[in-house]
């Protein structure tokens, strides 16, 4: 009886380390140009299909279509990612056909996607395992800048999730305005978003009862480093190291055990533009989901990356460089954190 007794004390406490340690990753990647193949009418921007300048055909659609999957499934390790965000999707025809009609239906996964205004129709688009998370609620949160109304930029999307024992979790998902016309001439437009994004958290933190921090997490393509005005003193978020009271922590920034040298490369520098922010709650708490210590990670494989004979080390193998096509993965490498409770 007390041996009996003995292995049903030890089952018992075995079980609740497991369920203790029980990991859900929360991951973002900014895919590159993930069109559809087909005429959109209602676009004026129609150059990724068979007769546009890209040469979109149904062939290239469906191979970069396999190597997103290839890519989430060795990032997820064969266990649904709990939220992921991503951005440069389409519509819900890319999306439907990445995640039900490729091996990762077998994960159950639903989305959250809205048209926004970007003018070649791409979006951030919001994934959950329907197995870990419940969806509450949705929105966009519209870019809006008053100093140059004419300008139009992608939507934050917003959305808020509980896990399986009423957790709750605030996710926004990023694309800032890009640097395409010139880093120091798109300045004002990244702040502009982190202004905005930044008034969201404060409103979700407003509304709050009294003793009651809510989890949220940022992520997404901000177009800038962690160190850029935009993200360390506009959005106020800060290394780990750097965190006080009313700071945000980036755990992209200041953090040397991410496991690659950046997101994304420009002739010869590696850059973070792909974060994952969060609000201290998220660090904190040690009774439900939280940050697992050292978990933050640039996710990468070697067939994500050939040699460069150019700038020397490694480059991303892309779906294009220009008009030129690569049918490789995309011009961004993933990222993600992992929660525990």
């Amino acid at each position: 009886m007390k041996r009996l007794l003995l292995i049903l004390v030890l089952f018992l406490c075995l079980n609740c380390f497991s369920q203790q340690k029980e990991s859900v990753r929360v991951a973002f990647w900014n895919m590159e140009n993930f069109f559809d193949p087909f005429v959109d009418s209602t676009l004026t921007y129609n150059e990724f299909t068979a007769e546009g300048s890209q040469h979109w055909t149904k062939s290239r659609f469906y191979k970069k279509r396999n190597n997103m999957y290839k890519v989430i499934l060795a990032m997820s390790e064969n266990n649904p990612i709990g939220i992921f965000g991503v951005c440069e999707v389409e519509n819900q025809y890319v999306l439907n056909s990445l995640f039900n009609l490729t091996p990762l239906k077998n994960h159950n996964y639903r989305f959250v996607h809205y048209e926004g205004p970007d003018k070649r129709g791409i979006d951030p688009a919001i994934i959950y395992s329907k197995d870990k998370f419940t969806l509450v609620e949705s929105k966009t949160i519209p870019y809006y800048n008053p100093e140059d109304t004419a300008y139009r930029s992608r939507d934050i999307l917003y959305a808020k999730f509980i896990d399986g024992e009423d957790d709750t979790i605030h996710v926004f998902v990023n694309h800032w305005p890009s640097r395409y016309s010139g880093e120091l001439e798109t300045v004002g437009s990244r702040a502009c978003s982190a202004a905005i994004l930044r008034r969201q958290v404060d409103s979700i933190n407003a509304v709050a009862p009294e003793g009651y921090a809510p989890k949220i997490i940022m992520m997404g393509d901000l177009n800038d480093c962690p160190t850029d005005p935009s993200i360390y003193d506009v959005l106020k978020a800060r290394p780990i190291s750097e965190y006080e009271d009313g700071n945000l922590v980036n755990f992209m920034a200041g953090n040397k055990s991410l496991g690659f040298e950046g997101t994304l490369k420009h002739q010869n520098d590696w850059q973070i533009f792909d974060q994952i922010i969060v609000t201290p709650q998220v660090l904190n708490d040690r009774e439900g989901l939280h940050y697992k210590e050292n978990s933050a990670r640039i996710f990468w494989t070697d067939f994500m990356l050939e040699d460069d004979p150019t700038y020397h080390g490694k480059k991303l193998i892309r779906t294009y460089i220009g008009p030129r096509y690569f049918g490789g993965f995309s011009d961004h490498l993933p990222v993600y954190i992992d929660l525990v409770k």
